[in-house]
Parts: C-alpha cells; structure tokens; sequence
C-alpha cells in the first residue's frame, strides 16, 4: 500500500541506496495475480481444480509529468533488467523487498521539452519475479 512519501523505493544494480519513488507519483495500484499450472480449469460439472503455482506481485505506479531532469534520474530505473522494489505489503502486515521486472513504458511530448517543462505523466508496471512467499 501507498502509505506515505517513502512507502515505495526501488533500486537497481550499482545504486548504493534506494530511492523514494513517492515524491514522482500519483497513483500506485497493487495487483496479486494467481499463476495456474497446466493441470488446472474447470470440469464438465464447472468445479476449478488444479494446482496453483503461487501468487506474483505486479505493481502498477502511474507517474506525474516529469521534468527532463526527473525522467534522467527514472528512466535507467525503468530500463534495467531487474529492480529491487520496498512496498508494504497488507497480507504481512510489513515492508517487503521483491525482485521485479518492468513492463513497456511511453512517454508522450505535447510540447518541446526543457528541463523545467514537463512531460506528460505515464505509467510502468512493475511485476515480482518470485512468487509471493
């Protein structure tokens, strides 16, 4: 959950510290979605059955307009292979850290841009490559 400023930080390979996404967002949406083995569905008679392989965190941050100046500082963020993610999580009760990867991301331009006007705001999700423990 999104509960102050400092609730979400990542960090990728090489930082030495992780950075507090709060101060660039206006959104974040939590997602736990549930990865079914092969021997799974629903018989004649509608009853599920199979095996669930475990529940994969994906978060969903929609980002504000950014300066050219933020966007330099996010965009190796949101390049790089895996990133190491702070959220709190609600079923721990807890900060956790997971492993993610990203989704694409766009930035729209409706003007030319300098370091003092912004994009458009955009979105990236990001999605745990463990299962949730």
């Amino acid at each position: 959950m999104f509960i102050d400023r400092n609730s979400i930080q990542i960090k990728i390979a090489g930082m030495n510290d992780y950075i507090s996404l709060g101060q660039y967002l206006v959104e974040a949406k939590y997602s736990y979605n549930k990865l079914w083995a092969n021997d799974s569905g629903r018989n004649l008679a509608g009853v599920m059955s199979g095996t669930l392989v475990g529940i994969f965190p994906k978060i969903i941050l929609q980002f504000r307009a950014l300066t050219k100046t933020e966007l330099e500082i996010i965009a190796p963020i949101l390049d790089a292979s895996t990133q190491s993610l702070k959220y709190y999580d609600p079923k721990k009760k807890a900060t956790v850290t997971i492993d993610t990867y990203t989704g694409d991301w766009e930035i729209i331009n409706k003007n030319i841009i300098d370091a003092d006007t912004p994009n458009e705001g955009f979105g990236c999700s990001f999605i745990s490559v463990r299962k949730r423990s």
